[in-house]
């Protein structure tokens, strides 16, 4: 039969009809989109409002310009931090796929001659040619000739499938990857050659709408969720105080008699109290967390960089450190992603590992039975060619440094592998006499086997095979696919064998994701293994990574998986472990069902059949040597492919979280300390404590410059010890909120007790009130300066591993610098003056008592712990 192809009038009419091939793509927003989106977070909010407030007073003359234009800045640099970060790093993923794109090409019959075009440019009822090696550019039937398909990039798996020409009245179904009659796009022909009838284009084909549906939106990170609800807590805490310090203004003006005379003196107090109140709401919002968080989520990206991790998506990061949950492909993922030999045994099951150490005889016998017979071949150091079997027995060659003396010079005959025989055989001619070796299913070589050579290159007759089975069914338990190698000293592959040995060979369980694996599950996150390989193999690997461990452990298939509703899926999630047989809409499904429980999910993958999980789950790890498509929709890339990468992911993820904790711990104090110094003073006669001007400068020096200190937090091996943080538990902790207080009702205390506590005031000498509250205004920097030492550790001692973070040292010393020249050379416009060396040790004392205070205060806490 003669195949034609279209001309050049039916490709154009096939393009109006059914489309381009050409995937949609939706593309990513532009950096002043990203922006503005920016001014959607809470915290940018509050900072707006604050924003106008300032504005507001800046022309009523109550303000100075600087105010609102430092508030204006921090705006800035925390929404624009984040987001030329993640246009960066999206212009990156971009060209890269562009690049890759530009490569793409097909081969087709049109106007009756063969030629290349770029896939984009296919369409349906072309002719594709397709040899080993190809992409298969759309879906469509085989027309001619018999192809081996690796269609591992839509279902993860190393086995190839057979795909040949549709017999006559033959039906197929297209959701059934493993049908033999439809090949799909985005997979790659391995063997033989044909020609492939385009039937779909572009997102029409399976490869499409799976790349199409990646790129839908996803849902808050659980950072955002926090951050809201902190948001709402803090706004909430400053229009109270806000409104409570205006009332305490007025009311004390009322009780102590000095009521305005007229309306401008009403306007006048009223403007005071207001100013005083818009003070406290600017103090209470930490305008530096929207900063950190940038700086964290850049400065952690660029660490991990180094550690073959590509964080694509920077919000990915923060989500991995709360995961509970993780999906996880098998093949290239667990797995090494190839067929490799684990094991080889003789006739009486003496097993080796490798070659080295095999007596000569039988070692040449193992060279030439899976070396010459073999379709593969070795060039330039790589195995070209051949079937994933024969290049993992041809890599095992190579790595036993034996390839090269493969002597294919002696062949007489080769007879390819015959799917009734279920073996394939090569006659050699070894010293003038024919040999023929035999490879192929154990079960039909071991029947015809009379003889087998052993351990010492020696022909034994072969008289007990009980053994030997129960060998190879205890290795096909662990997942192990068998092959036998037999010879026979003449020119046919009829009649008795001689059993060379019998190889073992598997997709390696990898040696580091066995530890990650263990790691992982010790951070309390829950792993799932989700396959399209069969039910016994799933399990055998999961068993050897360390995945089913309990009795309550579940494995289940996707027939058995659809047989259950949503709440079936639900009792038994917390104890699935392994899915097999696994579709796309599995593992879509899976990250749903958890996602509704309230998990935060991770999912692993390199195909595109992992692509929609990848997207949906609140956070993906697409591996470095997958499909572009599976990049697409992650969040974070392992470049390395190591599982024991997503480990470390986890690890710096829970330090951000962790540091911006800390940073917390360490603005609160700051706030509620000024808010709390703020309301109390008027109340004792001192209309003002802390100037707007020097209220302003303490928000942004310690936002500021504390956002580099605990952003530069080293990551510790303590954080995979504990419990994942749930999704809708608050960012601030019953602990945290502790200290706050306690740090804060101490920073207060000295502080309004140079002005109004005899004791302490006259400690001082004889000075006026400018000099007390320039004393105040320095004790109060170098107390909360000092606390940044309790908020960086929930131990006992605040100086541990503080040679990990030179950054925090240096931003310490800073701060302490910059208040001593507010202080000394701030004059009228910081409503200061100098100190004496006194006066100094004085607030140096005071101040550092807040470190011991906090340290007895978590020795408290720890005991109650305890008991």
């Amino acid at each position: 039969m003669k195949l034609e192809g279209l001309s050049s009038k039916q490709v154009e009419e096939s393009r109006r009809e059914h489309g381009s091939n050409a995937l949609t793509q939706i593309p990513p927003d532009p950096l002043w989109k990203k922006i503005l989106e920016g001014f959607k977070d809470p915290m940018i909010m509050i900072l707006m409002v604050a924003l106008v407030i300032q504005v507001v007073l800046f022309f009523m003359g109550q303000a100075e310009w600087f105010e609102p234009v430092g508030i204006l800045i921090a705006i800035l640099i925390a929404n624009g931090v984040a987001s030329i970060s993640e246009s960066k790093q999206e212009g990156k993923a971009s060209a890269l796929k562009a690049e890759e794109e530009a490569k793409e090409t097909a081969k087709v019959i049109r106007d009756g001659a063969l030629m290349e075009i770029h896939v984009n440019d296919v369409v349906v009822g072309d002719l594709v040619y397709l040899q080993a090696g190809d992409k298969i550019p759309a879906d469509g039937t085989v027309e001619e000739g018999h192809l081996k398909v690796d269609q591992a990039a839509l279902n993860g798996e190393t086995e190839e499938a057979d795909k040949i020409p549709l017999p006559e009245n033959g039906t197929y179904d297209t959701k059934d990857l493993l049908n033999s009659y439809y090949a799909y796009r985005g997979t790659v022909v391995c063997g033989g050659e044909g020609y492939l009838r385009v039937r779909v284009v572009g997102d029409s084909t399976l490869f499409g709408a799976l790349a199409l549906e990646v790129q839908e939106e996803t849902r808050e990170t659980p950072l955002q969720v926090k951050l809201g609800k902190l948001a709402k807590q803090i706004s909430t805490f400053g229009y109270i105080g806000a409104i409570t310090i205006i009332a305490a203004v007025l009311l004390k003006t009322l009780i102590s008699g000095a009521v305005p005379d007229d309306v401008y003196g009403w306007i006048r107090l009223i403007m005071d109290a207001i100013t005083v109140a818009v003070t406290v709401i600017v103090c209470a919002v930490p305008e530096g967390l929207p900063m950190l968080t940038s700086i964290l989520l850049s400065f952690q990206s660029m660490k991990m960089a180094k550690d073959n991790v590509l964080v694509r998506k920077i919000n990915g990061l923060e989500t991995a450190g709360s995961l509970s949950i993780l999906f996880s492909d098998k093949t290239g993922t667990i797995t090494e992603g190839k067929l490799s030999v684990v094991e080889l045994a003789t006739g009486n099951v003496t097993k080796f590992s490798k070659l080295s150490g095999i007596n000569p005889s039988l070692r040449y016998d193992i060279v030439t039975g899976i070396g010459v017979n073999n379709s593969a071949t070795v060039s330039q150091g790589s195995v070209i060619g051949g079937n994933s079997t024969d290049r993992a027995l041809m890599s095992f060659l190579m790595d036993s440094q034996v390839a090269d003396s493969i002597r294919r010079d002696d062949v007489k005959n080769f007879n390819a592998f015959d799917s009734n025989k279920k073996c394939s055989s090569v006659t050699i001619t070894r010293n003038g006499q024919s040999v023929t070796y035999i490879k192929g299913a154990p079960e039909k070589i071991i029947e015809r086997c009379t003889h087998y050579v052993d351990e010492n290159g020696e022909t034994k007759e072969l008289t007990e095979k009980n053994y030997l089975t129960s060998y190879i069914d205890a290795q096909a338990g662990r997942s192990m696919r068998l092959l036998a190698v037999a010879k026979v000293n003449r020119a046919t592959d009829e009649g008795d064998l001689t059993l060379v040995c019998v190889l073992s060979i598997r997709d390696n369980v990898r040696k580091e994701a066995v530890d990650a694996i263990r790691e992982v599950r010790n951070a309390g996150i829950q792993v799932v293994m989700v396959t399209g390989d069969r039910k016994e193999t799933a399990v055998a690997i999961a068993k050897e990574a360390g995945l089913l461990t309990d009795q309550d452990d579940v494995a289940l298939t996707s027939a058995e998986l659809a047989e259950k509703s949503d709440d079936e899926l639900k009792k038994i999630l917390p104890h699935l472990r392994v899915v097999s047989r696994a579709l796309p809409t599995d593992k879509s499904r899976l990250v749903r069902i958890a996602q509704e429980l309230d998990y935060v999910v991770g999912m692993t993958g390199d195909g595109v059949n992992d692509s929609p999980a990848l997207k949906k789950a609140d956070v993906g790890f697409a591996m470095g040597s997958g499909t572009e498509v599976a990049k697409e929709a992650g969040d974070i890339t392992i470049l390395d492919d190591n599982f024991s990468s997503i480990e470390k992911a986890i690890l710096y993820g829970r330090t951000m979280f962790k540091s911006i904790r800390k940073f917390l711990i360490f603005q609160l104090t700051v706030n509620v300390a000024a808010v709390l110094t703020c309301f109390i003073g008027p109340l004792l006669g001192a209309n003002v404590v802390l100037s707007v001007i020097q209220l302003l400068l303490i928000n942004l020096a310690m936002d500021t410059l504390a956002a580099i200190a605990f952003g530069s937090e080293p990551a510790l091996r303590e954080y995979m010890r504990e419990k994942p943080i749930p999704r809708n538990e608050s960012i601030i902790t019953k602990e945290m909120l502790t200290q706050v207080l306690v740090s804060a009702v101490y920073i207060t205390f000295i502080c309004l007790s140079i002005l109004f506590f005899p004791p302490i005031r006259d400690l001082f000498g004889d000075v006026d009130n400018t000099y007390l509250r320039s004393a105040l205004f320095a004790t109060f920097m170098m107390a909360i300066t000092f606390n940044g030492f309790n908020a960086r550790t929930s131990h006992i001692n605040p100086f541990e591993h503080l040679g990990r973070n030179k950054n925090f040292w240096l931003v310490m010393l800073s701060i302490f610098l910059m208040q001593f020249v507010f202080v000394t050379f701030g004059g009228e416009v910081l409503d200061a003056e100098p100190l004496s060396l006194q006066a100094w040790l004085i607030c140096i004392v005071m101040s550092f008592l807040v470190i011991p205070i906090d340290m007895i205060r978590k020795a408290i806490m720890h005991r109650g712990k305890k008991e």
